[in-house]
């Protein structure tokens, strides 16, 4: 039997933070909660919401169901993400 979703994100949230070099104040900020909310969120003391994930997915750039994938499918999707930016293809032209 897998992850449950809840742990699954959870350690998706953490690699996602891990790949963009994001502390929780910054997931806190963008999700317009405390980092002590964050925490409690991905200790387990507290679920996330279905809002805390869309926001998530959005945050970070990448489809919900990517997000919900778990964490090597999310990577993989923000990788993506960064790599087909404008800014970034513009840079490349440079």
């Amino acid at each position: 039997m897998g992850l449950s979703l809840e742990v699954s994100l959870r350690l998706t949230v953490a690699a996602l933070m891990q790949a963009t070099g994001q502390s929780q104040r910054g997931v806190a900020g963008a999700l317009g909660l405390t980092q002590t909310q964050v925490s409690r969120r991905q200790s387990g003391a507290s679920a996330w919401t279905l809002r805390d994930v869309d926001v998530l997915a959005e945050h970070y750039g990448i489809d919900v169901l990517d997000l919900l994938g778990g964490p090597t499918r999310a990577c993989e999707a923000l990788i993506a993400h960064r790599e087909h930016r404008p800014d970034t293809e513009e840079r490349a032209a440079r």
